[in-house]
């Protein structure tokens, strides 16, 4: 088996604004945890949890400690959490007034013995998305994203980044005041996925791929990800999000360029994103007319999920009775390089739908000749190379077989890899590839400025559609179904079938 060598963390200090949230709580300190179990952090680290809510460093440890056991079960790791627990501290701060930063300031020097020591700190704000850029600027005025030798300066950003193109651009411009590219990370919980990062393995890692991934080979290639739930306790936030910004222009955008991205001439940071953001300039600019006929909307209603009937959108807490916010969204696009000239790739997302599941299904053309059909076997089913990513991760390959016995008939047969059945699995968040990169300075799974932009720029013409006429291109899907009719229209009149994945 080969591998890379791991990159251990220098010293470090991680401070968490919003360490009372969810996110802190049910993602980010059990991912600490695990990576604790891991022997991924290093012996000089610590946490500083910065919250709003009054509380003693005790208090914050105790009420962290139920969470992972109540929330992360698999992550409870007695030694992990008996290493990590005496290097946790907390702190209430309003984060809103020059004093605040101040005092974060002398906390972390006491903290990492005195402003003489040399430690890196990564700043996570995980905090609304509107106070991100002012965060930025108050740490930037206090001094403390100032660098220097063996004290690397680092903020991590949750999504979204911006809610259009030119909020997008205005965000980039407000951080580049405050922070060199090379300090900011733009976080993407879906990269940090095993099974995306390794389609670059599948594809660049092996022989026999590669020479078949262009356009002379593939018919098209469908990205799904699928949720069963509807918008649960985040409707007042997805009322004004919807599928479009909060999946597509991020999560869906990633999977398709790391799908249709060309091989970088190393696997630094930035080779592997110059590569990604190519595929992004490459999707030619929807115009009114396009958008119309490539672009389906859906809003789940009342249906039945799970044998139990569910409510609609409309009906959900926090949101507008006459909302026309899409829970929805599937498109055609295509992408125009040399290599997948003239494919169609087909991206679909969206709430309520009978199976939670994220795969990229790159189907490929059938032989140039139909022998065994004109031998009277029949129509064989198109070669699959399917990506798992959730829920259980791996890959599989469909292609046709003999069946035995006298006559001629083929049968359709599949390879399939899981992770589970090949590789042991560590308990994961979800975040601890991301928060380990962060600490060690690889900035490949995260979005760079021109990233940002280049998607928004993309879905651009869309939202100029949706925000003239709010009801434009949306059509109701009972929720447990696959969506709305419309979206299997997309891809009917281009002769082809949306896969039906199972959960």
């Amino acid at each position: 088996m080969s591998s890379i060598p791991r990159t251990t963390a220098d010293s470090c200090t991680f401070v968490i604004f919003g360490a009372t949230g969810d996110l802190a709580r049910r993602k980010l300190l059990p991912a600490l945890v695990n990576l604790a179990a891991l022997r991924a952090l290093p012996e000089r680290f610590t946490v500083l949890a910065v919250g709003r809510t009054p509380m003693s460093d005790g208090a914050y440890r105790q009420n962290i400690a139920r969470s992972v056991s109540e929330c992360c079960p698999l992550t409870t790791d007695p030694a992990a959490w008996a290493w990590l627990e005496p290097r946790v501290f907390y702190t209430s701060e309003t984060l809103d007034t020059p004093a605040s930063y101040e005092s974060i300031g002398h906390r972390l020097d006491a903290l990492e013995g005195g402003p003489a020591q040399r430690a890196g700190r990564l700043f996570y704000l995980a905090t609304p998305p509107d106070a991100m850029a002012d965060i930025a600027r108050r740490l930037g005025a206090a001094g403390l994203l100032k660098e220097a030798p063996d004290a690397w300066r680092r903020v991590v950003f949750e999504k979204p980044f911006g809610h259009d193109l030119a909020s997008a651009l205005e965000l980039n411009r407000q951080l580049a005041l405050e922070l060199a590219e090379t300090q900011i990370y733009r976080i993407d919980h879906y990269l940090g996925k095993e099974t995306v990062q390794n389609i670059m393995a599948l594809r660049f890692g092996n022989g026999l791929f590669e020479p078949v991934w262009n356009r002379r080979y593939i018919d098209h290639v469908q990205i799904t990800v699928a949720e069963t739930v509807g918008v649960e306790d985040r409707g007042g936030y997805y009322d004004r999000s919807g599928a479009l910004r909060d999946m597509v222009q991020n999560h869906l955008f990633q999977l398709l360029a790391l799908t249709a991205m060309e091989p970088p001439n190393s696997l630094s940071a930035e080779a592997v994103r110059d590569e990604r953001v190519k595929v992004l300039h490459a999707i030619p600019a929807f115009t009114e007319t396009s958008v119309r006929s490539d672009v389906v909307r859906g809003q789940y209603g009342p249906g039945t999920q799970g044998g139990s009937p569910v409510r609609g959108y409309r009906s959900e807490p926090k949101v507008q009775p006459a909302s026309a916010t899409e829970t929805y969204l599937a498109l055609r696009l295509s992408i125009d390089n040399w290599r997948f000239a003239g494919v169609p790739f087909y991206l679909r997302t969206g709430k309520r739908l009978p199976a939670r599941v994220s795969e990229i299904a790159i189907q490929f053309n059938r032989p140039p000749l139909h022998l065994y059909q004109a031998a009277g076997a029949g129509a064989a089913e198109p070669n699959l190379l399917l990506v798992r990513i959730q829920p259980n991760e791996g890959i599989s390959l469909r292609f046709q077989a003999k069946v035995p016995g006298g006559e001629v008939r083929l049968g359709t047969v599949t390879m399939a890899f899981n992770y589970a059945d090949y590789f042991a699995r560590n308990p994961e968040t979800g975040y601890e590839t991301l928060l380990e990169d962060c600490m060690t300075g690889d900035q490949t799974l995260f979005h760079r400025a021109d990233m940002v932009t280049a998607g928004w720029r993309a879905v651009a013409p869309i939202l100029d559609v949706v925000g003239s006429q709010p009801d434009a291109l949306l059509h109701e899907y009972p929720a447990g179904s696959w969506g709305p009719a419309a979206a299997d229209a997309l891809l009917t009149r281009d002769g082809r079938s949306w896969r039906r994945p199972e959960p």
